[in-house]
């Protein structure tokens, strides 16, 4: 009587034994930084809408897609005064820098084109205040934007206590907002 070779029990038993450990594993929870960025880049849904989004989302025809995030650099201010602009990133719609002042960032600054996102300008609709003839609006105590043309929202954020909200609306008003309300 023959044995079978050793390879051939042990090959589909470690199989068996791999298929059963993979799929009984845990799957990972996702950590808070992939919560973020899929609601970041998640389109609101139909069900998700209210009524008031989906009349500002009509009267804005905004279009679907976002422009090219390289296309959004040139109305970025230039460095001076001791700062120093240096792009960190760009996608899609979006495009960010850093200000630094003496090797330390004191602020980002980013131009968000919210098409595809209309809800997203909601919260310039009861603006009071404006910069460079752009609703603004404060977002917390680092924050302030501009709604330029209902489509892109203008950012400076402070990473300093030394930048001010005066200085985050100078630094507003040296982006190229009217330039940019051309871009289609």
């Amino acid at each position: 009587m023959k044995l079978p070779s050793a390879r051939k029990i042990l090959a589909p038993f470690l199989m068996s034994v791999l298929l059963l450990v993979t799929a009984c594993g845990q799957s990972q929870a996702p950590s808070r930084w992939d919560k973020a960025q899929q609601e970041s880049t998640q389109k609101p849904g139909k069900a998700n809408q209210t009524t008031a989004d989906k009349s500002s989302a009509s009267n804005q025809n905004l279009p679907k897609k976002a422009v090219a995030g390289g296309k959004l650099n040139k109305y970025f201010p230039s460095s001076g005064g001791g700062f120093d602009r240096v792009f960190a990133q760009e996608k899609s719609g979006f495009a960010e820098a850093k200000l630094n002042k003496g090797g330390k960032n004191v602020a980002m600054l980013s131009i968000n084109d919210i098409a595809g996102n209309p809800s997203a300008g909601a919260k310039f609709q009861k603006s009071t205040k404006q910069i460079g003839g752009y609703p603004s609006v404060t977002q917390g105590a680092n924050i302030t934007a501009v709604l330029v043309a209902n489509r892109y929202q203008v950012k400076v954020q402070s990473r300093d206590p030394s930048f001010s909200a005066s200085d985050r609306e100078a630094w507003l008003s040296k982006f190229n907002l009217r330039g940019l309300s051309g871009v289609k």
